[in-house]
């Protein structure tokens, strides 16, 4: 650095002698020139387009369907850890042998890494920034409210940029444990590889690696990402692929009517007990009777028969309901309910039912069709419902402890990892190179 001279003995003492928050400013303005001048700048467009294309291709979707969702906040987080380990995995080793030099003529290590951290910690907001409004631009919405501030895209921005600074100051340690860029490059890869397959999301593992997955970054970010987005009270897209798929498919087969008798009679089967629960048949006013009677298309007939004196259905039921004196009786409920349990009980008990017991009934239909015949939009949605519930996942509920409970491990990483990078590049002295 040109503050530190090693060929010039009182400059050495000044610099011994400088504070540690001195520096710390040398440092950061160091930086902030490399960042012009070096180009180190080309980040923030290689941030944008990386997410021009992640964003382009999850945006159909992404908080539409639980699948989508989850897929998306799996490449969300990829993106981050991506954008904040090429920021600081070259920056210690390629100027290796001046901070040596420099340390021996009075830096002090923190200094230089708080400056890193400030200056990284910069740049990952301008990364989080340019990657949100890509994102924005490209059709990947986060819509609604968030869990901790009144935005979910401000609460996405911070998993983001957390997920991106831990993963920076990663690459920062990693930076002061290797002692050339060629080999920093190297293991980067086996890096990201590691937090992407131990994320504990996309890829099933074997329970006895979870000590293994609270080591990564990726598993934080993810959950906290995944809860911001609400994963778990998603649709599960792939049961209406399932359903179109079996849609067609022909069942059917002989059956006694004495083997469906017996079948609905059965109180054991736990199943069956609540079909024949279900309650059957109707009961409602002679008022509302006789309005169906003037408004449904199939008593249209009935309603013109004539009676004595020329006197229309029509006409007699509606003075019945226009008279005052009668609104007691109209009000009077007619009808009866019956469960299935009674009506099936009743039919096995007919004498004329019972000649028919042997008589075999040949079903034949397909799945849609019994789908239609139960009610398609009713199934559908019990269907889809079952399915969410099975999927559920408690690691990623919709709650702000569990969004704050991941932030707060991906804050204990980032401290971990700059306390490791002071203590490693504190032993730089004693490098034989």
């Amino acid at each position: 650095m040109a503050e530190i001279s090693v060929n010039s003995s009182s400059r050495q003492l000044s610099v011994r002698h400088r504070g540690r928050i001195a520096q710390i400013g040398i440092f950061f303005g160091k930086f902030v020139r490399m960042f012009v001048y070096q180009s180190d700048w080309k980040v923030l467009p290689m941030a944008a387009l990386i997410a021009g294309l992640v964003g382009f291709a999850l945006g159909a979707d992404f908080g539409v369907n639980m699948e989508g969702t989850l897929t998306g906040a799996f490449a969300i987080v990829c993106v981050c850890i991506w954008n904040g380990s090429f920021n600081s995995i070259q920056v210690v080793c390629r100027e290796r042998s001046v901070i040596k030099r420099e340390h021996r003529s009075g830096m002090h290590i923190t200094s230089y890494i708080m400056a890193h951290m400030m200056y990284q910690l910069i740049l990952c907001v301008l990364q989080t920034v340019v990657t949100v409004l890509v994102f924005q631009l490209v059709g990947l919405k986060f819509p609604g409210p968030g869990l901790i501030t009144p935005w979910m895209v401000v609460d996405a921005g911070i998993t983001m940029l957390l997920v991106t600074y831990a993963s920076d100051m990663l690459s920062l340690w990693i930076s002061t444990l290797v002692h050339t860029t060629t080999t920093a490059m190297t293991i980067m890869p086996f890096v990201l590889i590691f937090q992407l397959v131990f994320s504990g999301g996309l890829f099933p593992l074997p329970e006895m690696v979870d000590p293994v997955i609270m080591l990564t970054i990726s598993s934080p970010g993810l959950k906290a990402m995944a809860s911001q987005t609400k994963v778990n009270d998603l649709p599960y897209a792939a049961v209406d692929g399932m359903m179109s798929l079996v849609d067609s498919v022909e069942i059917g087969g002989s059956v006694t009517v004495g083997d469906v008798l017996d079948l609905l009679g059965d109180d054991s089967n736990k199943m069956v007990a609540e079909l024949r629960a279900v309650q059957i048949g109707n009961r409602m006013s002679l008022r509302e009777v006789g309005r169906d009677l003037l408004m449904k298309e199939r008593f249209a007939a009935l309603r013109e028969q004539k009676l004595i004196g020329g006197v229309t259905v029509k006409d007699l039921i509606e003075a019945l309901l226009s008279s005052d004196v009668l609104d007691p009786l109209l009000d009077t409920q007619v009808g009866e309910i019956w469960s299935l349990g009674q009506v099936v009980d009743e039919l096995a008990k007919d004498p004329d039912i019972q000649k028919y017991r042997g008589e075999a009934l040949t079903v034949k239909m397909t799945v849609g069709d019994a789908i239609d015949l139960i009610g398609r939009e009713e199934t559908m949605a019990t269907v889809r419902r079952k399915a969410s519930e099975a999927m559920y996942e408690p690691a990623y509920a919709a709650t702000n402890m569990n969004v704050l409970n991941n932030w707060i491990h991906i804050l204990i990483f980032i401290v971990v990892f700059a306390l490791a990078s002071i203590i490693t590049l504190e032993f730089i002295d004693k490098d034989k190179r």
